[in-house]
């Protein structure tokens, strides 16, 4: 939330409830945040809240009922496409060893919508939520917001935080990682953004959205990465139906 800017606070919300329901991150069904919920979250009054709610659901993105409450109702016409989980993982390893990175927070919170359900535990369960930037001879690259359960984050240390990929810290804790759910968008920088990762106010940013689960298929990990689209991207190597996918 800037409130600096021009644009409405509840049209800031609007934009941002938006971009998590169109990328997959509250998925179709689940349960948006009350006015009351939405208010305190963002520190603002619940008219605001509301008027945030109301144009999700004049734009078709959620439905509002009494006494049910407001619900996603967006659906991707998206396909997803398979692929292979170890290639993935040895480049987003080797994308973390070859960025410097640095940490902005860390901080053990609450669960909310839609890390609750992206990590599927309770509501308000405790979580670690580390904030950090990776960047590339002096120049950033990537803001990343990454969610685990507290019990896996316990002998995360900010030395380490400093130094080592998420993923290979996962593994330290004893995670056996056997597959991801990944959603890419595009989205706009918007003021604090446009901050962290030195472009211009409404320069396109590459928008990852990824669920980490075990071999077991308990999700480990939920992050949200944004990219600045002229320092990175993901290719997509389109083989036979033999064989699998590759992310680089």
């Amino acid at each position: 939330m800037d409130r600096g800017q021009a644009v409405p606070l509840y049209h800031q919300i609007f934009l941002q409830l938006r971009e998590e329901i169109t990328s997959g991150e509250r998925a179709f069904g689940s349960r948006m945040p009350t006015e009351q919920e939405l208010s305190a979250q963002f520190g603002v009054s619940r008219i605001t809240a509301r008027r945030a709610l109301d144009e999700l659901a004049e734009n078709h993105l959620v439905e509002r009922k009494r006494r049910v409450g407001t619900t996603v109702v967006f659906r991707s016409p998206v396909k997803p496409i398979q692929g292979n989980i170890e290639q993935a993982l040895d480049s987003l390893l080797t994308f973390g060893r070859a960025t410097k990175v640095k940490l902005l927070e860390v901080e053990t919170v609450p669960a909310r919508p839609p890390i609750d359900e992206a990590l599927e535990i309770p509501l308000n369960s405790k979580v670690l939520r580390v904030v950090r930037m990776r960047g590339l001879d002096g120049v950033p690259v990537g803001h990343f917001v990454s969610y685990i359960p507290a019990a896996l984050g316990m002998k995360m240390t900010r030395a380490k935080l400093k130094s080592t990929p998420m993923l290979a810290l996962l593994e330290e804790a004893g995670v056996h990682i056997g597959s991801a759910r990944q959603t890419i968008s595009a989205t706009l920088a918007d003021a604090t953004l446009s901050a962290m990762l030195q472009v211009d106010i409404g320069s396109p940013i590459l928008r990852v959205s990824r669920t980490v689960l075990d071999t077991n298929g308990v999700p480990v990990q939920h992050i949200l990465a944004q990219y600045r689209s002229d320092r990175y991207q993901i290719r997509l190597d389109l083989n036979s139906p033999s064989s699998a996918a590759h992310l680089l």
